[in-house]
């Protein structure tokens, strides 16, 4: 007994379902072996094969912004700061000195002094607040996005900036965490590159560090691989 293949697929031209063996197609008439049809056939491939790297290349594998908590130390110097400007302020530093170094002070002095020291004091914490506030806004106003093809950031407060680093162009990578950022649940990761922008690039105190670092380490691997790019140390 004869064996009848009935495996089917789809004509090029007309999309209708016909015979895997088949060599014209019975709806439209048109030849399957023809150039015209190889032809039709490469652009499809073609087609097909970039949106895959489309796909690929707009999967975003990692997003984030640095987080509030790596200020942490830069808030502890600035507490510092404005206890000693809020002492500046509040204690009557003329009438010490008057004390410490037997000194007699007029009343215009003292009271000059005690001018000085309160502006001082309001200056000192004016610009502790300021650089802080700077500080936190311009880490909040960076973001961080990894594909498998490149990685994009953007930062800058009034003039926004977005640059981007090529996947393959990363050598090496590693990551950073102080005792202080294990507790936070922060951490640092810092790249080796090939570009002459951005020679080393780091993500500065993001959350889920391990993971973008094994996010990175995969994707510079895979790119390697698909650019057929070899590093050598």
């Amino acid at each position: 007994m004869a064996v009848i293949d009935l495996q089917t697929k789809q004509c090029i031209f007309c999309a209708e379902t016909i015979q895997a063996q088949a060599v014209k197609c019975r709806f439209c008439g048109e030849f399957l072996n023809s150039k015209k049809a190889r032809d039709l056939e490469k652009d499809l491939e073609s087609n097909s094969s970039s949106s895959e790297e489309e796909t690929i290349d707009d999967k975003v594998l990692f997003a984030a912004k640095p987080s509030l908590l790596g200020m942490a130390p830069a808030v502890v110097k600035g507490m510092f700061f404005l206890a000693a400007a809020y002492l500046l302020i509040k204690l009557p530093l003329e009438r010490m000195v008057e004390n410490l170094l037997g000194l007699t002070l007029t009343d215009n002095q003292a009271l000059a002094i005690g001018e000085y020291r309160i502006i001082a004091g309001l200056g000192l914490a004016t610009i502790v607040v300021l650089i802080l506030v700077i500080k936190i806004v311009k880490l909040k106003m960076t973001y961080y996005e990894v594909t498998a093809e490149r990685i994009e950031w953007e930062r800058g407060i009034f003039d926004r900036k977005v640059d981007n680093l090529d996947m393959f162009r990363v050598i090496d990578l590693k990551m950073r965490r102080t005792v202080f950022d294990v507790i936070l649940g922060i951490g640092t990761v810092a790249l080796i590159t090939t570009d002459k922008t951005d020679p080393e690039f780091v993500f500065e105190k993001v959350r889920d560090c391990r993971l973008l670092y094994d996010v990175i380490k995969k994707a510079s691997l895979d790119a390697d691989r698909r650019t057929g790019v070899i590093h050598l140390e």
